[in-house]
């Protein structure tokens, strides 16, 4: 029985091919914020350009022995090191203030995918839970900012994860076992849509989940290395077809009239 789909968000859900702006000014620009939160509340700072290169080499780093460990990097724990690094007492960094005045907000050119507006309705009118985990540094109440404004956030009431609120990174097994978790499904009832064979597909698999990869090119996937998905799809409209064949009657009964048999053989809808 197929109770729930669990998505990726970032090229699965959300469409980042038409990014108009350049990551690092963008990037640059919401540190600026936190810079002069700090400054101006907190410690003063006097190199603003210090302490942007200071977040992005402990950025860097932090993904570096996230590849060896897959524990998650924080962005709150990036900005406490890089500002007590520029002299900032620890005591007064306060890492909540600093992720509100950092303003992640959505960027200009990325949107959801249309068929996710599309298909994830269709999941939830037949009574399917709808979940999501992302490999994101920045924790979940961030990113919601980017679901509500892509018309997203509603699918995702009961279950949303972070990589940096769980601790840990696809394709680490605990943050799929936390959405089921969440979710109160068993593996066998749930599904997970990606994009990326190794984060996605590998770690769903290797919890006994079913996977399904979402190719970003409109061409025939063709999958080498060991890890092979269980289905490959160009469009989130092909995800309904493969729940059917996997799940029949998985979508909810119709309500229609029933027919009463006679007892000379006519029928009377009741």
């Amino acid at each position: 029985m197929l109770r729930a789909v669990i998505f990726d968000m970032d090229d699965t859900l959300v469409d980042w091919s038409e990014r108009s702006e350049d990551w690092h000014d963008y990037e640059r620009r919401h540190l600026e914020r936190v810079f002069n939160y700090v400054t101006r509340e907190v410690h003063p700072l006097r190199a603003p350009d210090a302490f942007y290169d200071t977040v992005r080499t402990l950025s860097r780093q932090a993904w570096l022995s996230a590849e060896r460990g897959l524990r998650a990097p924080s962005l709150g724990s990036i900005l406490r090191q890089a500002l007590e690094q520029m002299g900032v007492p620890a005591d007064l960094i306060d890492v909540e203030a600093c992720l509100r005045a950092h303003d992640w907000q959505p960027i200009s050119g990325v949107k959801a995918f249309p068929d996710a507006l599309e298909v994830l309705p269709v999941l939830a009118a037949n009574g399917i839970q709808i979940g999501l985990i992302t490999n994101a540094a920045m924790p979940m109440w961030m990113r919601d900012r980017e679901l509500e404004a892509f018309g997203l956030l509603a699918h995702f009431a009961d279950c949303r994860l972070s990589s940096a609120d769980m601790g840990y990174l696809k394709p680490h097994p605990s943050i799929f076992e936390a959405a089921l978790e969440c979710l109160g499904v068993a593996v066998q009832e749930a599904v997970f849509v990606g994009d990326n064979p190794e984060a996605d597909i590998a770690g769903a698999q290797s919890i006994g989940m079913r996977a399904i990869l979402r190719v970003g090119q409109r061409v025939p996937p063709l999958i080498s290395g060991l890890i092979i998905p269980d289905g490959a799809i160009n469009s989130l409209h092909e995800l309904l077809p493969i729940l059917d064949a996997w799940y029949p009657g998985w979508r909810a009964a119709p309500q229609t009239a029933t027919t009463a048999v006679q007892p000379d053989g006519t029928g009377r809808g009741k």
